[in-house]
């Protein structure tokens, strides 16, 4: 057993150590010492670009890499029985009851979540690899004391999505520091579930968040070549769907698929992030302050273009092309629902009609609208035959900006669920439904930094005024009242100091994080 690899918090969850097995463990020392430095130096290149782009330089098309979009290469193969995968559910693999309703949703797949869906105290990040591991062996229930869940003879396969490649799992040490928490993830997933998942005809399939180049994708190439080497598992039997959802992986899509091309099986459109990851490459430029959410449709070019990009470079590849997430959810109030079920269906009807392969949805209660607007324009397994060669996407229509409004209003609303969610993270719920819609750390970046951008230009307000710092601090005064108890106490301050930050902080939930540090009474045990 790796003796430097250490597990620091003040107490860990009931059958911890049916995770943090030797083996496991090993696979975290052995991934940490190969693999940290590359992504410190990648981390590092991710702070180098944004610099450029302060200074005016925009992304664009890699030249070097001209040669691997012009070429004919082909990516995949797909496993059979993700060939199909209509609607996907997502939702954080430490919900146990979730875990099961989502398995038995009627979804093609399940993306169970580590990252954007998760506050990860090391109670959720543990018990959501046991829920992962009981409900691929079939073992799962759970007891709500009026009803006993468990899975039906039929449910979705399942993907998993660990946390992105800028985040730590301060919890584990090698050589007394913090491993990168994808390594983590990745370590306790396969090391427990790739062989047995194999072994029950389907297999280790990932969803990999947040990648901002193709050289990133190179490492988590190597990264779960390294994996399959140490787990004796076959060669590209771990597959991936990579999350497309930072401006500057919109460009490399291409070269994305080349650096994973044994392995990956589809691009997602993960549009909150992406449209957090714009307005936060580009904060300190003014023509880039995004409108409010009503000018940020799917149907604005900037994102019908990155829509169609992705399609057309999925299918001439030939791996599946999939759509984003529907933030809607079904509501007892029949007026919300209506709305709900008319946006949901509007939502999936345009990304079928695109010539999307399938579709995520946050809520079991969306996946036969969204199953049905589908079918109805996709009723075979996918539509890689769709391959879109007349559309050409250039780097102006990427970041072709919308104009629009730009209200006090919508502002407020922004910080009001900025400040409801990060009271959720701290109390260790990462996804919440919140004014009718499902929020995860995606929404709410998107509304810290389109906040912050609006702060920092002192843009002008539809109605009337500046929303300059004194604007802001009104604001924040009023908006808190109302919020009282649990953690918002903590969350207050959290979203203060988010907001008003002379540097830009490049993520929510590094800044958060720390609470959950503090809170656990880090000692060795």
């Amino acid at each position: 057993m790796d003796r430097s690899v250490k597990i620091v918090a003040r107490k860990k969850p009931t059958r911890a150590d049916e995770v943090l097995t030797e083996k496991a463990l090993d696979l975290v020392g052995f991934l940490t010492r190969n693999f940290k430095d590359i992504i410190e130096h990648l981390l590092a290149q991710r702070n180098y670009r944004q610099q450029e782009i302060n200074s005016g330089k925009n992304p664009d098309f890699p030249k070097e890499t001209a040669h691997i979009r012009a070429g004919s290469w082909k990516a995949g193969p797909i496993p059979a029985d993700i060939f199909d995968r209509g609607v996907e559910i997502t939702g954080p693999a430490s919900s146990r009851k979730g875990v099961i309703n989502a398995h038995n949703s009627g979804a093609k797949v399940f993306m169970a979540d580590s990252e954007d869906a998760e506050a990860p105290t090391l109670e959720n990040i543990l018990n959501g690899q046991l829920n992962l591991h009981d409900a691929i062996r079939r073992t799962i229930t759970f007891d709500s004391g009026d009803k006993l869940y468990e899975l039906n003879p039929e449910t979705a396969v399942l993907m998993y999505r660990p946390r992105g490649l800028h985040l730590l799992e301060k919890h584990v040490l090698v050589d007394g520091e913090p491993v990168p928490a994808m390594i983590f993830d990745l370590a306790m997933f396969l090391s427990h579930n790739a062989h047995e998942l194999l072994k029950r005809g389907t297999g280790p399939y990932l969803y990999i968040p947040k990648l901002e180049s193709y050289l990133e994708a190179r490492l988590i190439n190597e990264l779960l070549a390294r994996c399959e080497y140490f787990l004796g598992l076959p060669k590209n039997s771990i597959k991936v769907t990579v999350l497309i959802e930072t401006i500057t992986a919109a460009f490399e899509m291409d070269e994305i698929i080349y650096e994973l091309r044994g392995r990956i099986v589809g691009l997602n459109f993960g549009r909150w992030d992406y449209l957090f990851s714009l307005q936060k490459k580009f904060s300190s430029r003014r023509e880039f302050v995004l409108p409010d959410q009503d000018f940020l449709g799917m149907d604005q070019w900037f994102l019908t273009a990155c829509s169609r990009l992705l399609i057309k470079t999925c299918h001439r590849r030939g791996i599946l092309a999939m759509g984003g997430m529907a933030a809607h959810i079904p509501s007892k109030d029949e007026a919300v629902n209506a709305i709900a079920t008319l946006k949901i269906g509007q939502d999936k009807e345009r990304e079928a009609k695109a010539g999307h392969d399938g579709t995520w949805v946050a809520h079991p209660g969306s996946v036969k609208l969204a199953e049905s607007k589908f079918r109805a324009f996709m009723p075979g397994p996918n539509q890689l035959h769709v391959l879109l060669e007349d559309i050409s996407v250039t780097a102006a229509d990427l970041l072709a900006i919308p104009k629009g409004k730009i209200t006090e209003k919508a502002s407020r609303q922004m910080y009001r669920i900025l400040l409801m969610y990060c009271e959720r993270w701290l109390s260790g719920v990462g996804a919440a439904a919140l004014e009718n819609l499902m929020e995860d750390v995606a929404t709410a970046e998107k509304n810290r930094v389109c906040l912050s951008a609006r702060l920092r230009h002192k843009v002008k307000l539809e109605e009337g005024g500046r929303l300059d710092t004194r604007k802001m601090m009104t604001i924040i005064k009023e908006e808190n009242r109302p919020f009282k108890g649990g953690k918002y106490a903590s969350a207050k301050k959290l979203v203060r100091r988010l907001l008003l930050a002379k540097r830009l902080p490049d993520f929510l939930t590094l800044t958060a994080y720390e609470h959950i540090i503090a809170v656990s009474n880090l000692r060795d045990s």
